[in-house]
């Protein structure tokens, strides 16, 4: 008998439309699009009630939202909840906990370990209250730590997933939950903190005044990126983040799923991934300069180098969302021209989907989203509404299996076992 605790859950659900498409996949969208605009309305727009998009400070929270849902759904294979819970449990019940869970967890996470914990016994840019203390403005204090918070999230997305996603948990696979989850856990965390500390903590060597030559390292990009600014950082994980999620849910996983040696097949798929996501971010400059002309190093806004690099990191967040929305409620066609044929279909439905995409968001973002016109203005960050669309979308096919829409008729391995057997 095979043992559910030892799989990937949401690999071994069968689902089926419980409406014929197109108007599964309208309904899977709408459907996702009310729920991110109601939290969009409480917790971000700058007319709402919360407020939080500042834009670094609401982003924050985003960004670890989606962290805790990879950790729930991929590292830890929704332990401590049974799998039996999981597949008896209507889709709402398990929504409402999984998410209530999530929230708790991103709290504790942010209230708990950095502003109260790291930022007041190690790194002061962690804590608003420390850079308050020693002077800073209130504002300046809160955008500058969520920055920084928001980048350990920000890294972990993109290499929590490799283990699952490139190894297949390899080579802790025969490990039962939670042992494998905090292995795995703290396998990648340590190479996120590591990740973070060379390419994030040069970042704030010169971000204060005096520069802090004692404390951080001289940003080491500066010769070949044309700036200190750490978004040239941001800009290439957040296409790392984007690839590995596209290897999953566009490529099927394809060609490294051809390599039998799980090993072989691991570093191949981060090498890979790492090799797509320098692409994309070259490609996204090429793009810009060809559109504004070229990054003027020094320069403000839209002509610098720093900008740039970001806004090639919101374009691939724009590029990923087209790709969710096609695998979640689209069935991920096309599948009937072979592999090769179907990502490159795929990929062409895409990229036309993030054209109109980038043009359709900012013509409607500033009166929909309470962001400003332009570009470049610093209060219009696509990234925040378009990683809490991306998390919506995640909440609704992991935790709910995207009802109304589709529902569960069983699983793959024939059995159910208890956590508790």
């Amino acid at each position: 008998m095979i043992n559910l605790k030892d799989h990937m859950w949401l690999e071994s659900r069968v689902m089926e439309n419980k409406m014929p498409q197109p108007v599964r996949g309208i309904v899977g969208v709408l459907f996702s699009f009310v729920i991110f605009y109601a939290l969009w309305w409480v917790f971000m727009d700058p007319r709402g009630i919360l407020r939080w998009y500042t834009p670094q400070y609401g982003y924050m929270y985003v960004r670890w939202i989606l962290i805790v849902a990879i950790w729930q759904a991929y590292v830890f294979n929704f332990w401590p909840f049974s799998l039996k819970w999981r597949e008896t449990s209507h889709p709402l019940v398990t929504g409402a906990v999984l998410i209530a869970v999530n929230f708790a967890i991103v709290g504790a996470v942010i209230w708990g370990f950095f502003y109260n914990f790291l930022g007041i016994y190690s790194i002061p840019y962690l804590s608003v209250d420390k850079l308050v203390s020693k002077g800073m403005t209130e504002f300046f204090a809160r955008e500058y730590s969520s920055l920084a918070i928001l980048m350990f999230a920000a890294i972990a997305s993109w290499l929590s997933p490799i283990v699952p996603v490139c190894f297949e948990n390899h080579p802790w696979q025969s490990m039962k939950q939670p042992a494998r989850g905090i292995t795995v856990f703290c396998v990648t965390a340590l190479f996120s903190i590591l990740a973070f500390f060379c390419l994030m903590h040069p970042h704030y060597h010169v971000l204060f005044w005096p520069w802090q030559e004692y404390a951080a390292a001289y940003p080491w990009w500066f010769d070949f990126a044309r700036t200190l600014h750490g978004n040239f950082n941001v800009g290439w994980v957040m296409c790392g983040t984007v690839a590995i999620w596209m290897l999953e849910i566009t490529f099927d996983r394809y060609p490294f799923v051809m390599i039998k040696n799980k090993i072989w097949r691991g570093f191949a798929g981060f090498f890979g991934v790492f090799l797509f996501a320098i692409l994309l971010f070259v490609t996204f400059n090429f793009i810009q300069d060809v559109a504004w002309g070229p990054a003027v190093e020094g320069a403000k806004r839209i002509l610098a180098p720093d900008w740039r690099y970001l806004h090639s990191g919101e374009l691939a967040i724009m590029m990923l969302i087209p790709a969710m929305i096609l695998n979640f409620y689209f069935d991920n066609g096309p599948k009937k021209y072979g592999v090769a044929g179907n990502i490159a279909l795929r990929l062409l439905i895409i990229v036309i989907s993030t054209v109109i995409f980038h043009w359709l968001y900012y013509k409607f973002s500033p009166a929909m989203l309470g962001t400003q016109a332009a570009y470049s203005h610093p209060q219009q960050f696509p990234m925040a509404p378009g990683i809490l669309f991306i998390c919506v979308m995640l909440f609704h096919n992991w935790f709910m299996d995207l009802w109304p829409g589709k529902k569960r008729i069983g699983n793959i391995d024939k059995v159910l076992e208890d956590d508790e057997e």
